[in-house]
């Protein structure tokens, strides 16, 4: 039990366990269907992966508000470019594109030593803009030879009746958990969110950790949007808007410190469960779009405050 409470994602399997007691009482017979929890796995384990990107930056003390636009840049060079590329090039270009979006901003932040809030919203606000450009405000559909590829079965099909991108979700976050609990890299991303002085005084490359921390939430933004074309290969240049919002409500809510250097992969994946469970349910319900934003909101300033008061509680500078 104490290092269950030990552990940076304790808050968010909290979060979980009180939410699904809510809605087992309020909406048992709406909850608990194979439907449910099948289209609610679904959209966590896409929110899932740029939350997990957005849960590395974070534990750095730093920020990615452009994450939604990668995910819809990466995910609109997928599938505009496949006519001439085919699926295998153009999904490789797309995490290009996304990767190198990463960088230039990281480079942006740690070179040009600018606020990352800053760097990546105007990140959010070009990329946005190079999607319309380049579509001209509509995107063209994946042809069926596309849709019948076998690598696009492979990331947007189902295993016994189970979404692809789950099991990706799976296999990710099960690697990223290794190497932030069981490598020097881990172990050097949460000391330059900790303390950055201390850790370049034991010979930490902080600016190198943080280059790396946004070219990983990128491609993890950019895998996400491949993801979600390859199970409905159809699009719009909208796609993505606000996705941000939601990623970093999620990595909060899943145990990450703003002011860094604490933070958890599972939490990340446990908060998107939760802000994609909320959205669902109240939509089931019948309530207006609006209380969703407000119940996010909610949620989220709860998450910072006890996470705060849990961080301080273990010994933890916040």
């Amino acid at each position: 039990m104490k290092q269950l409470i030990q552990s940076q994602g304790f808050g968010a399997i909290v979060g979980v366990a009180v939410m699904l007691a809510v809605f087992t009482v309020i909406d048992f017979s709406g909850w608990w269907t194979v439907q449910t929890v099948s289209n609610v796995t679904q959209f966590t384990a896409i929110l899932a992966f740029v939350a997990m990107g957005q849960a590395l930056v974070i534990m750095t003390k730093e920020i990615d508000l452009s994450v939604g636009s990668v995910y819809g840049l990466a995910g609109v060079a997928f599938i505009t470019m496949e006519p001439t590329l085919g699926v295998p090039g153009s999904l490789v270009l797309a995490l290009i594109i996304a990767a190198f979006a990463g960088f230039l901003q990281a480079v942006a932040v740690v070179k040009g030593q600018l606020p990352s809030m800053i760097v990546t919203l105007g990140g959010l606000f070009a990329a946005r803009g190079i999607i319309y450009v380049w579509t001209g405000g509509s995107v063209h559909n994946f042809s069926p030879a596309a849709r019948s590829h076998p690598l696009t079965r492979l990331l947007g099909g189902e295993l016994f009746g189970i979404d692809a991108a789950i099991f990706w979700l799976v296999a990710v976050g099960a690697i990223l958990s290794l190497v932030l609990w069981a490598t020097p890299f881990g172990n050097r991303l949460l000391a330059t969110g900790g303390s950055r002085e201390s850790a370049e005084s034991r010979g930490v490359r902080t600016d190198r950790i943080k280059i790396a921390a946004f070219v990983l939430c990128s491609l993890l933004a950019g895998f996400a949007g491949i993801l979600t074309l390859c199970n409905q290969p159809q699009t719009h240049v909208t796609l993505g808007e606000n996705m941000e919002l939601e990623a970093i409500s999620a990595a909060v809510i899943g145990g990450c410190l703003l002011s860094g250097g604490r933070g958890s992969i599972l939490g990340a994946i446990l908060g998107a469960l939760i802000v994609v469970s909320f959205r669902y349910e109240l939509i089931a319900l019948g309530a207006p779009s609006s209380w969703y934003i407000t119940f996010v909101g909610v949620v989220l300033i709860v998450a910072v405050i006890f996470n705060q008061k849990l961080a301080r509680f273990l010994g933890h500078s916040v």
